[in-house]
């Protein structure tokens, strides 16, 4: 008999199902995974969901081992840790992370997945791809000792981000949010929190992750002269409204883009993909980052899941999906 696994399908915008499909056998330079744990990237993969990816970006916005078209069917997901059941002997029984969607078990090469670290434990190893990003972001940001930063949107990225800038030397950082309930958040990670019309100015360095245009606006008021935002937030189909006028240019500002689709150019000539996520691995032996991971369900509820995380019904920044019975 030829073995299946179950797999998360976005039929259409806004419904999905768990769906049967084949699973082959792992070639030479091939591993078959059992995913332990998934986590739903709540800003891009909810964007994806509601069918909000424009056109233009179709081919840009492809995950590694995406099945389908946007905007849909497909099958989609990124964030994805499980154990190498068949494979080459050195990954044989490791708990590994792939760019891999909502899946009970996979077949991909061995070079797509990489071994998580004794000191990290599967349940956190999740948001590796999430703390990739933030780790791409912080070097195309360049802080410098002593900065004065403030991380606009307290989200899966921008908890990633401040979570990192804590541990820099001399470095002033705040984590800004319009929800007081995020406060919570930052003090778990070690950072200091501050509503919009609360957040200290005179910033250096402005990371900004809202997604909102009234927190990229808050983000260039924020700036000392000469300061720089580096915008995180994809906006996908929506139009943002940005004030460029009055002091933006006599001030000298900069607003730069990061996206983890390419290694930082400030790195890309020393370090490869594998090795910004295998940093990223490392950095998550910390605890601190289970403050990300706010809620965790069933892989065979995704289909309920994932439209109340659209909603706001089921507000997370993290959501984990569990393979397999509950723990305790």
């Amino acid at each position: 008999m030829p073995r299946v696994a179950c797999a998360f399908w976005l039929n259409a915008p806004g419904q999905g199902e768990i769906r049967t499909v084949p699973l082959p056998d792992p070639g030479a330079d091939e591993v078959l995974v059992r995913t332990l744990c998934s986590g739903v990237s709540r800003g891009t993969e909810t964007l994806v969901f509601r069918g909000g990816v424009p056109t233009s970006q179709h081919s840009l916005m492809r995950a590694p081992f995406q099945e389908g078209d946007f905007p849909a069917p497909l099958k989609y997901g990124y964030l994805n840790v499980g154990v190498v059941e068949e494979g080459p002997s050195a990954l044989l029984g490791r708990t590994v992370f792939c760019l891999y969607p909502h899946q009970t078990h996979y077949v991909v090469p061995a070079s797509a997945v990489t071994p998580v670290p004794d000191s990290v434990p599967a349940s956190r190893a999740v948001l590796a791809g999430t703390v990739e990003t933030a780790v791409n972001a912080l070097w195309d940001a360049a802080p410098l000792v002593g900065d004065r930063i403030a991380v606009i949107g307290a989200g899966m990225v921008g908890c990633g981000v401040a979570a990192i800038l804590a541990r820099y030397p001399a470095v002033r950082v705040q984590l800004v949010d319009a929800d007081p309930a995020r406060e919570a958040t930052a003090r778990a990670l070690g950072v200091d929190f501050a509503l919009p019309q609360d957040a200290l100015g005179d910033c250096d360095l402005v990371v900004h992750a809202s997604a909102t245009e009234q927190g990229l606006t808050r983000a260039l008021e924020l700036l000392a002269p000469e300061g720089t935002v580096i915008e995180l937030s994809w906006y996908g189909d929506r139009q943002v409204s940005l004030p460029l006028g009055e002091a933006f240019h006599s001030r000298r500002l900069v607003v730069r883009s990061s996206q983890v689709g390419a290694v930082s150019p400030a790195r890309r000539a020393r370090r490869t993909f594998a090795d910004r996520l295998a940093l990223a691995l490392d950095l998550l032996a910390d605890p601190a980052f289970d403050a990300l991971i706010t809620g965790e369900s069933a892989f065979e509820e995704l289909p309920e899941v994932l439209p109340r995380l659209v909603s706001g019904d089921l507000p997370a920044l993290c959501h984990r999906i569990r393979y397999g019975p509950a723990e305790g």
